[in-house]
């Protein structure tokens, strides 16, 4: 049998050749022969082989692929003695310009690195922030999709597996950050099958894996958000969404403002579903990150004083004359109060009296319709809780007015606005802890009525 260090020692003329392209050709065939056959080398061969390899880092730059390639090999060994991945990729880091090189040897390195991550990671962690610095400078200035996929992949480990950061934490945040939002787009022949989508997701996933990048992607996404390209609003969007579940009182509270004027904004002015679909998901997503918030002594409640900026942009919505920015000021405080029973009761218990005021106010029964549909997308919101602490409930205490003010919509000559009120109807009968007896009794008596004496088939079968 032939050991890898005879085969060492069969190539030497070519490993030794003063021609740069012979060594090249000399250290593949190595290289190759340890792709194939890495799982059966002994540590004394596996160290005898890393120690040749890091000093052919230094050769020309013609040699350097095929001395990663060997690398690459050596970095999946078991029998790798302890300090030698750190001893590796010192010598990457210092001796090889990874910008520099093709996509395939790009990559290489990329593989390397996430190899040596994946069986050496106690020995990588003890380069403390240097290993993160060494990261940067490699993956500083990537383009192609391919290796981007790898490249996020590895800044997500970092954090996620407790990588220290030191003081590189803004340049991990830059040196991917300056690919959001992702606009590439694959041609229509591309054999690699990667998507726009992949990297999206990939580098979401990096943005929002810790809250150290917070004070940096928040002002990022206000931004995109506010500008005019819809994908990079939509991306920002979803990012956020995303950023929520991980970020606290710290992370938010000097943003607040400014994300809740752009969530507001985009409300009011856009002409795209998508986006407003967005948007109330994201102000649902912060209000319940406020929602679930522990907080110290000393702490703002800043669950309170947001939905209270909240109330006071939409509030007077809901009063002007024409109603025209009613549906809008409605589904923005229906998306802050459905992210938490307690921002359900804040909002309501301004929001229900203010409306059973409006109906009032309104003569045309097109105005009562609009008010009582708002109405009732409130209360349609309580069903996502269960029934307690129901003496807390602002229901209770406009429960009389809205029965008597749903009572005279259906006495009022419009299909569409007597189906309103009878839903209305039904979602109150199915809150026995809001209504007593006699409630329930009118209520019965009212659906009997329509059964028995309504024309119209829909009033008939609603009831």
């Amino acid at each position: 049998t032939c050991s890898i260090l005879d085969v060492v020692e069969i190539l030497g003329t070519p490993l030794k050749n003063e021609d740069s392209q012979v060594r090249a050709q000399g250290i593949q065939v190595l290289s190759e022969v340890l792709l194939q056959c890495y799982s059966l080398l002994q540590e004394q061969e596996v160290t005898h082989l890393v120690l040749f390899y890091e000093n052919r880092l230094k050769d020309n730059h013609l040699v350097i692929p095929s001395v990663l390639q060997g690398l690459k090999a050596l970095s999946k060994c078991v029998m790798l003695a302890p300090g030698l991945a750190v001893s590796v990729l010192k010598a990457i880091f210092q001796e090889v310009h990874v910008q520099s090189m093709l996509q395939l040897n790009r990559h290489t390195v990329y593989s390397i690195i996430t190899n040596f991550m994946s069986n050496r990671e106690t020995e990588l962690k003890g380069l403390g922030a240097d290993f993160t610095l060494g990261f940067i400078q490699v993956m500083d200035g990537e383009k192609d999709p391919r290796n981007l996929l790898i490249a996020f992949q590895i800044v997500r480990d970092i954090i996620i597996k407790g990588y220290a950061l030191g003081p590189f934490a803004e340049e991990l945040f830059e040196v991917t950050s300056c690919y959001f939002p992702i606009d590439f787009t694959p041609p229509s022949n591309d054999p690699h099958g990667i998507q726009r989508e992949d990297l999206i997701f990939s580098l979401r996933a990096v943005l929002t894996s810790t809250p150290v990048f917070a004070e940096f992607l928040l002002p990022l996404l206000i931004e995109k958000i506010d500008s005019d390209v819809q994908s990079a609003k939509l991306d920002s969007l979803q990012t956020l969404i995303a950023a929520c579940k991980i970020y606290g009182h710290k992370e938010l509270k000097e943003f607040l403002p400014s994300l809740w004027s752009s969530l507001r904004t985009e409300v009011f002015q856009t002409a795209s579903e998508k986006i407003e679909v967005e948007c109330l998901s994201t102000l649902r997503a912060l209000s319940a990150c406020l929602s679930h918030m522990v907080l110290g002594a000393d702490d703002e409640d800043l669950l309170d004083s947001f939905l209270r900026g909240v109330l006071q942009d939409c509030r007077h919505q809901l009063c002007e004359p024409d109603m025209k920015l009613v549906w809008p000021s409605a589904k923005l405080l229906q998306a802050a109060a459905g992210a938490s029973l307690r921002a359900y009761y804040q909002i309501t218990s301004s929001v229900l009296p203010l409306l059973l005021e409006q109906y009032a106010k309104h003569e045309q029964s097109s105005q009562h319709r609009t008010v009582l549909e708002v109405l009732l997308g409130f209360l349609e919101l309580r069903q996502m809780w269960d029934p307690e602490e129901e003496d807390k409930s602002p229901l209770l205490s406009c429960k009389d007015t809205l029965c008597s003010i749903v009572f005279s919509a259906l006495a009022e000559p419009n299909i569409q606005l007597q189906l309103v009120g009878i839903q209305i109807l039904t979602f109150l009968g199915s809150r026995q802890e809001l209504l007593d007896l006699a409630d329930v009794e009118k209520l019965a008596d009212h659906f009997a009525q329509f059964i028995l004496d309504e024309n119209d088939s829909q009033i008939s079968l609603a009831a």
